[in-house]
């Protein structure tokens, strides 16, 4: 009765965590804390609350698949205003689609562009290895190869778009690429953008840029795929961006996000939504209007961000491979051995942290994440420095 596909699913990160920890209680007489999930612990912007009770009647109302005319505006503001886009350049719902958060339309964009084969091959899906899960759930559920990217030290921490060989490339539907990175926080320039676009076009496949953590950066801002896509003249062709309040605005419970690019793709997954997802309340529309319309509430979380990566370099230098990474707000920790680790800071210190091997998968018999850990630093200060100090005790 079930998709047998199901079975080839590697349960997710957090499951596998609960497993691993959930059987062993921490022995240390200390408050547990939670360092292993990217979840902002930062109260969210009061205007939220206030806008979510004043558009309290829009509870009653079924909401537009495309997202409210206001939603549009604000969020094709926000990108051209973000990515210094010429004027006009987004055009409202024809290049925009609110989404539940981004999830669901990252793994809808391989019910969207994994056909039974392509120029006679089976169809593969390029991931970066480590990654976010729901890249791998999209090409498995809909019958694509996955093929995984290594982006270790020596790439930068990015898929080498050079050691991509034209028989891979011409079997390729989707190219899952995620700036800042999810583990290690890299940033991808302009000039690797632009390559990137113009392989996916060269090759017609969908260059999916998860760009979700484009906002918690250290001094520059990270470039964006649609920025690209402007400096190489033309449109949007082949390329589809994916944006989420939740790390922006640390509003994670909201579920907002949208996704932007292509018209010749948003219109197709604007149908697949009609069918297959739930739509983005109004009040919720109201309030993600409002908080992609303002900046000066992302400015005071980046500063709290950059306090606890200054407490990191004070609290890890010289230790676990630590760099300051451009983006993002994980720590990615070389340990030796990422699920033995885990383990022990949770029995020792009371911290949950992930195993890096959870976040990837196993190529000519190497998992690349297997030496590390993930390390979330999305408490306060206090808390941050708290965590960091167990783990340094713990490690050595």
């Amino acid at each position: 009765m079930l998709n047998p596909r199901l079975n080839d699913l590697i349960d997710y990160p957090f499951d596998r965590l609960r497993a691993l920890l959930d059987g062993h209680a921490s022995q240390a007489n200390v408050e547990p804390l939670a360092f292993s999930i990217g979840a902002p612990r930062h109260a969210p912007p009061a205007m939220v609350a206030e806008i979510l009770a004043a558009e309290s009647a829009g509870w009653g109302q079924y909401p537009p698949i495309d997202g409210t005319p206001e939603f549009i505006d604000a969020v094709s503001g926000w990108l051209s205003r973000r990515f210094n886009l010429p004027p006009g350049f987004v055009n409202g719902a024809a290049h925009v689609l609110a989404a539940s958060g981004t999830r669901e339309v990252l793994f809808m964009a391989g019910m969207l562009c994994v056909p039974e084969t392509k120029n006679g091959k089976s169809p593969a899906v390029l991931i970066p290895n480590p990654f976010y899960q729901v890249y791998s759930g999209s090409a498995l559920m809909n019958g694509a190869e996955a093929v995984f990217l290594p982006t270790g030290r020596e790439t930068n921490f990015l898929p080498d778009l050079d050691s991509l060989t034209n028989d891979v490339l011409d079997r390729t539907v989707v190219f899952f690429l995620c700036t800042p990175s999810n583990p290690q926080g890299a940033v991808a320039d302009l000039a690797y953008l632009k390559k990137a676009v113009e392989l996916a076009r060269a090759h017609d496949f969908l260059l999916a840029v998860d760009e979700c953590y484009t906002e918690i950066y250290d001094r520059d801002p990270p470039p964006g795929a649609l920025q690209a896509c402007a400096e190489l003249g033309g449109g949007f062709e082949n390329v589809l961006v994916f944006h989420s309040l939740s790390k922006r605005s640390s509003v994670p419970g909201l579920r907002s996000g949208f996704v932007a690019g292509d018209p010749n793709l948003i219109a197709p997954l604007r149908r697949l939504r009609t069918f297959s997802a739930a739509t983005v309340p109004r009040p919720v529309m109201a309030a993600s209007a409002a908080l992609w319309r303002d900046d000066e509430h992302v400015h005071v979380y980046r500063e709290l961000y950059r306090a606890n990566f200054q407490a990191a370099d004070e609290i890890l230098d010289g230790r676990y491979g630590y760099y300051r990474p451009p983006a993002g707000f994980f720590l990615w920790l070389d340990v030796g051995d990422g699920v033995e680790a885990a383990l022990t800071l949770w029995r020792k210190a009371g911290l949950r942290v992930l195993p890096g091997e959870y976040l990837a998968r196993q190529v000519d018999g190497v998992n690349p994440g297997r030496p590390f850990i993930r390390v979330a630093l999305v408490h306060d200060l206090e808390t941050t420095r708290e965590g960091l100090a167990r783990l340094r005790t713990v490690l050595g």
